[in-house]
């Protein structure tokens, strides 16, 4: 099944990599103007709505209740299904894992609650929503996440930084791959119900892991060095960026995973892309080194 889709936040991370999808997959595909397109107008004989608009964290409260109740407005005059990239946010630092669909929103952090406030909003509307749900992002090329920011920074000096503690399992989603199988249940959308909520397992890796992924990619042994927070902390009272880093810091040490049984009940024999390969083509080189390095991690 295809059609057309309306990809809000279409230069970020998941919007890009969603266009990228879905026009792969036959689909006729929009991007939407914030600066010089109506919404609702936008949205008329749209069949899906991906809502991949992400304000900075320090814009959150303001921002985000308003954008998301515009999206629902939107696709309920004209009967659009909304796909909205989740994240674990909604579960808090004292939920134990693996986290699915039946596990409780029980987070208390400011940052957590807008999320969870968020996604009932969505829960409790008229309009098909699909919520797919992830762990932190490994993306094709740099895009201001932590993987590229703060990670692979000191890679070229055989070093790779980590936020937490390097033998904790963490949940982390390769973009195209995510991005994919959002195609995959808007061609079910149909069949699932009003309101679905669909962990996405994708990777679950310590940071030695990672490390242990990026030496077999880069032929050099990759060391693991601890990030230091003291800068972010000093930085709170002038950096508006700072306090939120701080709230969600939890994550990196809190062992956690996504239960992927009901994504792959819906979607079995789903194709994933082998973790060498992703980081492949994570990490920053030539586009004749890049595709070099991703034949080989896939041979």
């Amino acid at each position: 099944m295809t059609g057309t889709v309306l990809i809000l936040g279409a230069t970020g991370r998941f919007g890009r990599n969603a266009a990228i999808a879905f026009r792969e997959a036959g689909w006729t595909v929009h991007c939407f103007d914030r600066k010089t397109q109506d919404l609702k107008r936008s949205v008329e004989g749209v069949d899906v709505v991906v809502n991949a608009w992400n304000p900075a964290y320090p814009d959150w409260a303001r921002q985000v209740p308003e954008l998301h109740r515009d999206v629902i407005n939107a696709a309920a005059d004209h009967g659009a299904t909304v796909i909205l990239p989740g994240n674990v946010y909604v579960f808090g630092a004292q939920t134990p894992g693996p986290w699915s669909c039946a596990t409780p929103h029980a987070a208390h952090n400011p940052l957590g609650r807008i999320r969870v406030e968020m996604e009932e909003a969505y829960r409790k509307c008229s309009v098909r929503t699909i919520l797919l749900r992830a762990g932190d992002f490994i993306d094709t090329c740099a895009s201001g996440n932590w993987f590229d920011q703060v990670m692979i920074k000191p890679l070229a000096r055989g070093k790779m930084v980590y936020p937490g503690r390097p033998d904790i399992p963490h949940a982390w989603a390769y973009l195209p791959d995510l991005t994919r199988a959002a195609v995959a249940l808007a061609d079910i959308r149909q069949d699932l119900p009003r309101f679905c909520e669909v962990p996405y397992a994708g990777f679950t890796l310590t940071g030695r892991d990672i490390a242990q992924s990026l030496s077999r990619v880069t032929g050099a042994e990759i060391a693991v060095s601890p990030m230091k927070w003291w800068p972010i902390q000093a930085l709170r009272p002038f950096w508006k960026l700072a306090p939120h880093l701080v709230e969600m810091r939890y994550l990196w040490d809190l062992p956690h995973s996504l239960d992927g049984a009901f994504f792959d009940d819906l979607i079995p024999g789903f194709q994933t892309t082998d973790l060498d390969a992703a980081m492949a083509s994570a990490i920053p080189k030539t586009a004749k080194q890049k595709a070099t390095l991703v034949r080989t991690a896939r041979a």
